[in-house]
């Protein structure tokens, strides 16, 4: 019997086109992706791989042009939103054109695939802890952001000068590896009071609001609707109808959590200044001013009020119908049976 010819693999984990900032060493500080595509259609892969070599490269004038050509003539029902409108714009850009294609989601090996994955984030094309983000810091270099962009700070003296010496104030908010998202990514549907507190590479789903003192990093998310009044730290995914408190906080792994995924379920609050280092199901609530640790000793009540025993805090992750306060008698911090919850929690109230 005749063996039948192996069909080649035209599938891409990602890919996108965008523009890319050098410093005067030509190494890339910036990225900026319009329309990053993820996991595209068989017949888009196809045209990717006849027009761009895989991996990160340069993308010359004309062959952008020839790409742009043959999507405008493919089924545009096959097409994300705005990739043949955006793919159009950057032929009139006087940039370096950036394509990353890349075959799998592997460890990170340049800046252009760092910010491709932050970008995969923000424009909602993967949740939190989905990508693999190994090697992101040794691949985005520290900048000044400005109000002229993305500026290497070894060249930012002479930036300075000569926009002083031109007239042309520079304002340099900050300087980190990560920018704020806003500049990259404004996802539908959400409220951001202070732009400045969310970096690219969060996930803010529709129906967010984050006020002025919220947080949200690289690698989180507010899959929304959701009212964020504190900071949710890198790799923590707060769940929909859930509400952080006003200088509220949850631990991720960047901040001493270890390797411990902390996420909240739906339908929780984190009272004001409050914060855990667990993760819980939906419907909890841990009262104003109460941080609970993985260490913390709680003492577990049944809903007569009678103690059940106590516990470290770790044995309750992952719980749900939770209510968490201090006892202002005793000082011990005590779970509760959250009231407002549809079912009680078996595991507070098993005697043994």
């Amino acid at each position: 019997m005749a063996t039948q010819p192996t069909q080649p693999d035209v599938s891409l984990f990602a890919f996108a086109v965008g523009l890319s900032r050098e410093n005067k060493a030509g190494q890339t500080i910036d990225c900026f992706y319009p329309t990053p595509v993820r996991d595209p259609t068989p017949t888009l892969c196809e045209a990717v791989r006849d027009s761009f070599e895989p991996g990160v490269g340069s993308c010359a004038p004309e062959r952008l042009l020839s790409f742009a050509t043959r999507l405008g003539d493919m089924d545009p029902v096959g097409l994300p939103s705005g990739l043949v409108s955006a793919t159009r714009a950057m032929l009139e850009a006087d940039r370096p054109l950036r394509i990353v294609t890349l075959e799998a989601d592997t460890d990170i090996k340049h800046t252009a695939e760092a910010y491709l994955k932050l970008h995969l984030l923000s424009h909602r094309l993967a949740l939190p802890n989905t990508l693999n983000l190994k090697n992101i810091f040794a691949h985005l270099p520290n900048v000044a952001w400005t109000s002229k962009g993305a500026i290497d700070i070894g060249e930012l003296d002479e930036a300075l000068l000569h926009g002083r010496i031109s007239g042309d104030h520079l304002e340099v908010t900050s300087i980190d590896k990560f920018p704020r998202m806003t500049n990259y990514v404004v996802p539908n549907g959400v409220r951001i009071a202070d732009a400045s507190r969310i970096r690219l590479g969060a996930y803010l789903g529709e129906g967010t609001t984050v006020m002025h003192e919220g947080f949200i990093n690289f690698n989180a998310a507010a899959l929304g609707p959701n009212m964020v009044e504190g900071r949710i730290s890198q790799g923590v995914v707060l769940g929909a109808h859930s509400d952080l408190g006003g200088g509220s906080s949850t631990m991720g792994t960047l901040s001493g959590g270890g390797e411990i995924t902390i996420s909240i379920g739906s339908n929780c609050l984190i009272g004001a200044n409050a914060g855990t280092g667990i993760p819980l199901g939906d419907r909890c609530t841990i009262e104003a001013g109460l941080y609970i640790t993985a260490g913390t000793l709680v003492t577990l009540k049944d809903e007569n009020a009678k103690t059940v025993k106590t516990i470290k805090a770790r044995e309750l992750a992952g719980g749900s119908d939770m209510l968490f306060i201090r006892n202002s008698q005793t000082g011990q911090i005590e779970c509760r049976s959250n009231r407002k919850a549809i079912a009680l929690n078996e595991q507070l109230h098993a005697h043994n």
